[in-house]
């Protein structure tokens, strides 16, 4: 190949690259300004869009959710307003602990553990064989007292037709008497009409006759007045005997209600809970067996003082106990403690001394079921110590 020939090749490559080159800063300067301009019509777009606090929709969305939020909390205010409320209330009764009143081994103990029982229910059954035989004696002791009573009653009546018989045989006696004596005044009177009228011996005779009468009259009063004193002794050795009659009778009444002891039975009816004893277990005299949880029950709420402003005796209240929340359960206030819980403490606080801070006192209220209107408490497992929420409507 000649060398003109690889000049022009040459020259040719280099146009080339010249085109090339000059073709691809074209399209950059393309590019460059294409990407200019669209950032230039973004900025423009940003510049040109109005702010949302401009808007009126804004502004009365705003004031619509205002005038909402506003017109609710009044709502919600005018209603809660109505209600005083506490968490600190508590199922409360008077349970009644079961305990003998004489020691002994237990010889029957019911079965009736968390069950409920009605009031005279055998709970349990102390061994009776010392009282029994007492009560045994003592009704021997009134068999024997009435027997003494029936004789002294015998005594009596017999005194007493010995004072009739003592009587109708001091009838003769003293009308002897009463003769002699009659006839002695009367010879007297005529012996000093005329002295010859009544011989001497006739008139002492008389005499005689009179003062053996008079004894006699008076021996025979004595001896009534004896009869009747022996009938008085009778009447009160009776009256003894009806004392003696009475004393071993209430030697029975006690036997027995010391034998009813023995036998302990339900109070009140109610569930019986914690029970602690066997068959078998020997029990002093005090010790508790068992306790029965009445059917009756009520609700101790303690409210801070400042809730009691508005709240009387008979408002209304719903309860909500914790163990069924969806059971709604109503009642009503039956009284308000007269002072707050403190002031019953063990060892009350001494705000005269030291630094005092004020603290809101809870003051307890009971609250009673109304069984009529909402639903039955006894019919749910619910007791002493179980946890409460108490709603008063105060307003």
């Amino acid at each position: 190949m000649s060398d003109d020939q690889h000049n022009a090749d040459g020259q040719d490559d280099e146009n080339a690259k010249s085109k090339g080159g000059a073709a691809s800063g074209d399209d950059g300067a393309v590019k460059d300004d294409q990407s200019g301009g669209d950032d230039g019509g973004d900025e423009g777009d940003k510049d040109d869009k109005p702010s949302i606090f401009t808007k009126p929709l804004f502004w009365i969305i705003l004031i619509v959710v205002a005038a909402v939020l506003i017109v609710g909390g009044v709502l919600y205010w005018l209603h809660a307003r109505q209600f005083e409320s506490t968490d600190d209330a508590f199922v409360d009764s008077h349970i009644v602990r079961i305990s003998p009143q004489s020691g002994g081994q237990l010889v029957q103990v019911a079965n009736v553990d968390n069950r409920h029982v009605d009031a005279g229910t055998l709970l349990a059954v102390v061994q009776p064989t010392g009282p029994e035989a007492q009560l045994a004696e003592t009704q021997a002791g009134v068999k024997q007292a009435q027997a003494q009573y029936a004789q002294a009653q015998a005594q009596v009546e017999a005194s007493r037709q010995t004072a009739i018989q003592y009587a109708d045989q001091a009838r003769s006696p003293i009308a002897s008497a009463v003769k002699a004596a009659q006839d002695l005044a009367r010879y007297e009177n005529l012996r000093q009409l005329d002295a010859n009228a009544v011989a001497g011996q006739q008139l002492d005779q008389a005499r005689a006759n009179a003062r053996q009468t008079a004894a006699e009259a008076a021996s025979a009063r004595r001896q009534v007045q004896t009869a009747l004193a022996n009938v008085a002794v009778s009447r009160r050795a009776a009256t003894a005997a009806q004392a003696l009659v009475d004393q071993r009778r209430a030697q029975v009444a006690q036997a027995n209600v010391t034998l009813g002891n023995l036998r302990l039975r339900a109070p009140v009816s109610g569930q019986v809970v914690n029970r602690q004893v066997n068959l078998g277990s020997y029990v002093a005299p005090g010790t508790q067996l068992m306790a029965i949880v009445p059917d009756t029950m009520w609700v101790t709420a303690n409210f801070k003082e400042t809730q009691l402003t508005l709240m009387r005796t008979g408002q209304t209240v719903a309860i909500q106990v914790d163990a069924y929340p969806d059971v709604k359960f109503l009642g009503h206030i039956d009284s308000v403690q007269r002072g707050a819980g403190q002031a019953f403490a063990l060892l009350p606080p001494q705000n005269a001394t030291g630094n005092y801070v004020k603290v809101v006192q809870r003051v307890p209220v009971r609250i009673t079921f109304d069984i009529k209107n909402g639903p039955d408490p006894r019919h749910y497992p619910i007791g002493p110590g179980m946890s409460v929420i108490p709603t008063v409507k105060v307003r």
